[in-house]
């Protein structure tokens, strides 16, 4: 989810959602230990929130968990199920499935030094090493050093041949090869991941599992997480209305304005709001052809509005009957 989920679309998302626990984009341990900005930057009402870390080297995990840790985060999680060559490059990712000894090694050097939960996302497999025994001996010897928590993405990883997209698209789903990995290991909180498109989906996974991760459709389509309190966490709070969300962004928006900084930052994260409604793509169209513009300000968003319900198509009155 890199340049997706940064700390504004993580903002938009808790809108929504109270008790949704939310990731970061993946960040690279030398871009916090080394790079010139504050990679660790979120806003409070972000909680509860993960940090996702990429890297290999256990020290440098242990130091960037530990200053997490020291920054507020909930939870810390290591990328093993990235495919992309820049991230097999420098080590880290899907490719560390391989290497299940030093997975193990930076989860121990990690809980040595902070409280917070250290997890791991991971895949089912990489190229040809896909069998069942292959992914349990990873989670066998990870799990040997205090990693309760994996969260899985059911399928295997191409680190030749294929994109990063085709590799959250070609390679098969497999559920059944997580649940049972579940069944194996009662002991860990295992999550699944990959392909999950509604809270439908996401509570018949709930049988077999203990979570579900949602990617690729909580940023395309960001209302489905306008319930999930409700359904999967059993909440009293009423469900907001699309309208809602964006009135209870207003505030965020303003003060980002006022800071400098640009209104397509946030917008653009906001794009899919109205997926699938009428006048969704009047909504889309304005934001994207105006929220870049200098001086751009929360009367973009609302012209935005006025645009798509001017667009919606009539209703025959005899049809509402």
């Amino acid at each position: 989810m890199l340049d997706w989920t940064d700390r504004h679309y993580r903002y938009f998302a808790r809108t929504m959602s109270a008790n949704t626990l939310l990731y970061t984009e993946m960040v690279t341990t030398g871009a916090i230990i080394h790079g010139s900005g504050d990679y660790l930057a979120y806003n409070e009402e972000e909680h509860p929130i993960a940090l996702q870390l990429g890297g290999s080297n256990p020290a440098d995990l242990a130091h960037c968990a530990k200053l997490a840790a020291e920054r507020g985060y909930d939870e810390v999680n290591i990328n093993v199920g990235c495919p992309s060559d820049r991230v097999q490059n420098g080590r880290f990712g899907a490719c560390l499935m391989a290497e299940p000894e030093l997975v193990a090694e930076s989860v121990d050097a990690m809980k040595q030094v902070v409280d917070i939960p250290v997890t791991v996302k991971t895949r089912i497999g990489i190229d040809d090493q896909d069998s069942y025994e292959f992914l349990t001996r990873f989670i066998g010897m990870v799990s040997a050093k205090g990693c309760t928590d994996f969260t899985i993405h059911a399928r295997k990883a191409w680190l030749q041949g294929l994109s990063p997209k085709e590799n959250r698209e070609i390679p098969p789903l497999d559920y059944d090869r997580v649940y049972q990995l579940k069944r194996d290991f009662p002991q860990l909180n295992i999550g699944i991941n990959g392909g999950i498109t509604s809270l439908e989906q996401a509570k018949i996974h709930l049988q077999h599992v203990d979570g579900v991760m949602v990617g690729r459709e909580a940023y395309q389509n960001p209302y489905i997480l306008a319930q999930v309190d409700q359904q999967l966490f059993n909440s009293n709070a009423p469900v907001l209305s699309r309208e809602d969300v964006i009135e209870k962004m207003v505030p965020y928006i303003e003060k980002h304005l006022q800071q400098g900084g640009r209104l397509n930052h946030i917008t653009r994260h906001m794009i899919g709001l109205f997926q699938g409604l009428p006048g969704s793509r009047s909504w889309r169209r304005f934001l994207s052809e105006n929220a870049h513009k200098q001086g751009a300000g929360i009367e973009v968003v609302r012209g935005a509005i006025d645009l798509m319900n001017a667009n919606k198509p009539a209703v025959d009155p005899e049809l509402e009957r």
